[in-house]
């Protein structure tokens, strides 16, 4: 991988590595709605312009009904749940909890048509990765802690089918506009409820200097560099960085929240990333391309590895097959 590409991967595990820190700051201080609305228009004010000076919107027209059903389940409910959550689970645990979107999505592929058997390897990290969860959330499973677990188990639900309507439906879809359209469909449904729970005081500066970094850093700008991550090293490589975003969202809740790191969290850490590994793992050694120019990432697919679980968020390394890191918050 060349300078450039290592630079991007850095980049790309920190930017959606540390959104679950912003969620977390952020929370105290606005609703779920202004916070959800705050990132999602700021994400479309910037990314808007770039996609209507590039044309093509005639496609995103054409195919509005798969788009919405990509937005409610890639942005509009889980930004607000997983918001939701962080009232009361840590950043370093939500973000952990969201990193068994692989195994999940190595389910619904298989459930939905996935041709491909799952081997005995692949199984056996279904079986590892879900004990990792289980060791996570175990403690967990009462009162308020136990819903708040609920709401992240569905945002990693919805991470994980979200891709599927974007391989098989939105194929013809450039990547920037299907961002760009989510995002401003999201800040619309949102604009009525942040109004509605607007904050009777402006809020403190780490607050607002968290829904900035949301809106800004954690979306806008990590959408693009995403889709020059995909340019420089291709699909498969880029998406291997999903793999650090947990551990990046630990280590931010624990240098700056003062989060607890536990055996715990080690331990689930440790089974969830390997059981994500092995389940994603391919059968047979992987197809070596004919060199040629690096491919222009003009449609979802070159945003999203093939068959029916990858996804923008992320793909396990040499997978066709499935998503996501802990992929974005």
């Amino acid at each position: 991988m060349s300078r450039r590409g290592w630079v991007l991967f850095a980049l790309m595990s920190v930017l959606w590595g540390i959104p679950y820190l912003m969620i977390k700051v952020a929370v105290e201080g606005v609703s779920v709605p202004m916070l959800v609305f705050a990132r999602t228009a700021l994400g479309a004010i910037l990314l808007l312009p770039l996609a209507v000076r590039a044309g093509g919107f005639g496609v995103v027209r054409r195919h509005w009904r798969p788009l919405l059903a990509f937005a409610v389940l890639e942005i509009l409910g889980p930004w607000a749940l997983l918001s939701d959550a962080e009232r009361r689970l840590t950043s370093s645990m939500t973000g952990l909890l969201i990193a068994a979107v692989p195994i999940i999505a190595v389910v619904l592929a298989r459930l939905t048509g996935d041709a491909e058997r799952l081997g005995p390897v692949r199984w056996v990290g279904l079986l590892v990765g879900l004990g990792g969860v289980g060791v996570l959330a175990g403690p967990h499973l009462g009162g308020g802690d136990a819903w708040a677990l609920g709401e992240v188990m569905l945002v990693a639900l919805g991470y994980a089918t979200a891709p599927l309507i974007a391989t098989r439906r939105l194929q013809d879809v450039p990547s920037l506009h299907l961002a760009a359209s989510s995002l401003a469909l999201a800040a619309v449904v949102y604009t009525g409820p942040a109004i509605a729970t607007w904050p009777d005081e402006l809020p403190s500066g780490p607050v607002l200097a968290a829904l900035a970094g949301l809106g800004v850093v954690c979306t806008a700008v990590a959408f693009m560099v995403f889709f020059e991550l995909i340019r420089e090293v291709g699909t498969s490589r880029a998406m291997v960085f999903t793999y650090v975003n947990p551990a990046v969202a630990v280590a931010a809740g624990v240098l700056f929240l003062d989060e607890p790191l536990s055996a715990t969290i080690v331990a689930s850490f440790a089974l969830i990333l390997c059981g994500s590994v092995l389940a994603t793992a391919r059968r047979g050694p992987a197809t070596v391309p004919e060199p040629g120019p690096a491919p222009e990432l003009d449609t979802v697919s070159d945003a999203r590895p093939e068959s029916g679980a990858g996804t923008v968020s992320g793909a396990g390394p040499g997978s066709d097959a499935v998503p996501e890191s802990g992929g974005r918050a």
